[in-house]
């Protein structure tokens, strides 16, 4: 049953594994992926706690319903964060999360230092540590090809981490497939710190469900109402790049580290339509009816012979426009070198972006840099990646993230556009305030993927959009009217889907036709026999939240912290569609007071007593 599987802790100081059931009750309050992934962090977790430190827990979990026929199968990797100092956690698709389940385990919390490098294999029902020096400075796809050979199984998964994880470079990836990444919040540094190249997964243990036979005509159901959407048919057709064209032509982009907001008609080149000559085919992750993920190949030029997966939406964003780069080749290829290297394709454009307009504003110089940062250099560019990975140069100064203010000087700060020590991404929320308050007050720092409405673009009639949030909320984009409610609605939702390990772009996060709590509640039901109503689900989305905010707390994080960038305040949008749109203080404290009043927190955004005596937390 879904339900049996399992938690492996593993101690590679001691080189030790303890296998334990997870508790029903512990199910029903966190259900899976980052919501028991919080649960876990959270008891280790202090202000005091180092993140290359060895008692700090790098866990991986799969979401309640990873493995079974649904819409996606997701995975969650969690820890204390090299990158911010603050919570880590990031998501990812593919087959892992599946395979990991068919080997008997839900959820895997890895602590301690191996003096060797080492990989895990977790194969139906056991956990063996085994020596990876053979694999060291491998890249992600040739690490997974050399385990996948030595252990004779084409079938095996592996989750690994390139030759940035190994150099700690604080903003690197745990990478699964041709593509997949786990890429926000350093989890890639975290498991290079423990000495730990790689997990190698490989099940053949059936995954049952409480009732098979409806759930496959509830599947079957829901599947078709899914696909019959416009949302689910373009994402199908064109993967995430699609939104770079309402991105650039509203004026939300990060163009040249948010100095403006759109490049027009020349980001043409970049648009869905545009990438298709390179598109070879679409295929899913796991279990996914939606195909939304692109394979490519570059066929003559400079890159030729290029070959793999993506680049998605973010990462045409992040090493594109924010770099000033508009060149579709260039921009394949650095994603494709993030790719193996193992780092974040959207901290490596944000850093860069801040060492170039640092660069542009003569704070820092050619002699530092040792190559020009001029905006759009698409040979400076993939030149950086390189060295950033292998920590040569200028890049060893990069690699350790916002800490490079260390050099160069306290005010380079007020051009990292950053929350809490994390790096804003392919955007800029000076137009979409929901968008800006989902952004400041995003548990792992700057993150469109915490609670951002994307559902704001389409001015939905108010009077729907009153129904779907239960109180008034402005259908103009611009607008700050509600948008509190807005923010805290997906924040809980997505919370949900991270828990449950279902894709959000399947959800109400893109599309109001999407799926919700009544469609949860049905697949929790037939896939483990847990009766959880709508309601219940909501309150495991708040719990997730309030525990996650519990942690913040610890690190001294409070209201202050959930704020903007200072260019967000101060300059408005010098051109373009959006020309003049900032961010009002009145009126985004406005919002932030909403957002604080529906989680039960206080002024200062902590947690009450009483909200945390009803979500039944202990902190």
């Amino acid at each position: 049953m879904v339900l049996d599987r399992k938690i492996a802790f593993i101690d590679l100081s001691k080189r030790s594994v303890r296998i334990e059931k997870i508790p029903v009750e512990l199910r029903r309050k966190f259900l899976g992926g980052r919501g028991l992934n919080m649960y876990l962090l959270s008891r280790y977790y202090t202000r005091e706690l180092e993140p290359f430190s060895p008692e700090n827990p790098l866990i991986f979990g799969a979401g309640l319903l990873s493995g079974t026929l649904g819409f996606g199968s997701r995975l969650n990797i969690s820890s204390k964060s090299p990158e911010s100092g603050h919570i880590g956690d990031t998501n990812m698709g593919g087959e892992f999360a599946a395979e990991l389940v068919k080997a008997g385990f839900s959820h895997l919390v890895i602590t301690g230092r191996s003096e060797r490098p080492v990989y895990l294999l977790i194969k139906d029902g056991a956990v063996k540590i085994r020596a990876a020096l053979h694999l060291r400075g491998a890249d992600t796809v040739e690490t997974q090809k050399r385990i996948r050979s030595e252990l004779g199984d084409e079938k095996t998964r592996v989750a690994c981490i390139g030759l940035a994880g190994e150099n700690l470079v604080r903003f690197s990836a745990v990478r699964t497939g041709m593509k997949n990444a786990a890429g926000r919040t350093g989890m890639g540094a975290v498991m290079g710190s423990k000495g730990l190249k790689a997990v190698a997964v490989r099940g053949t243990m059936d995954i049952t469900v409480s009732d098979p036979q409806k759930y496959l005509s509830y599947y079957h159901t829901i599947l078709k109402q899914m696909l019959e959407t416009k949302w689910a048919q373009a994402l199908g057709k064109h993967g995430t790049p699609l939104l770079f064209h309402l991105c650039n032509a509203m004026g939300f982009l990060s163009v040249r580290n948010n100095q403006v907001t759109t490049v027009g008609e020349r980001g043409s080149g970049l648009e869905a339509e545009a990438l298709e000559r390179y598109s070879t085919g679409m295929l899913s992750c796991f279990g996914c009816p939606v195909h939304c993920r692109q394979r490519y190949a570059i066929t003559e030029g400079k890159y030729k012979g290029t070959r793999g997966e993506g680049p998605e939406y973010g990462s045409i964003g992040s090493l594109g426009p924010k770099l000033g780069n508009l060149d579709p080749e260039d921009i394949i290829y650095a994603c494709e070198l993030c790719n193996y290297y193992g780092l974040d394709t959207m901290s490596m454009g944000s850093y860069l972006a801040w060492a170039m307009e640092l660069y542009q504003r003569g704070a820092i110089g050619p002699v530092l840099t040792g190559i020009p940062l001029d905006w759009g250099n698409g040979a400076s560019i993939i030149e950086m990646i390189h060295r950033i990975a292998q920590r040569k140069g200028f890049g060893h100064i990069l690699a350790e993230g916002r800490l490079a203010y260390k050099v160069f000087g306290e005010a380079s700060l007020d051009y990292l556009m950053e929350i809490k020590h994390f790096p804003i991404e392919m955007t800029d929320e000076r137009l979409p305030k929901s968008f800006a308050l989902g952004m400041a007050t995003a548990s792992r720092g700057a993150c469109h993927m915490r609670s951002r409405a994307s559902i704001d673009v389409l001015g939905l009639p108010e009077q729907v959009l009153e129904k779907l949030y239960g109180g008034p909320v402005s259908n103009r984009f611009s607008s700050y009217e509600g948008k509190g409610r807005m923010v805290w609605w997906h924040e809980v939702l997505n919370a949900v889907c991270d828990s449950l390990g279902f894709c959000r772009f399947l959800s109400v996060f893109s599309s109001p036709r999407g799926l919700g709590y009544e469609q949860f509640a049905e697949f929790v039901a037939l896939a483990t026999g847990m009766s959880l109503t709508p309601e219940e689900l909501k309150s495991v989305g708040e719990r997730v939240c309030s525990l996650e905010r519990s942690m913040l707390v610890k690190d001294g994080i409070s209201r202050r912290d959930d704020t903007l960038p200072r260019r967000y305040f101060e300059e408005p949008v010098p051109e373009g569609p959006c020309k003049g749109e900032l961010i009002a203080r009145d009126q985004f404290d406005t919002m932030l007071d909403e957002y604080y009043h529906l989680h039960g927190w206080d002024e200062h955004g902590m947690p009450e007593p009483r909200t945390l005596k009803q979500l039944g937390i202990d902190t």
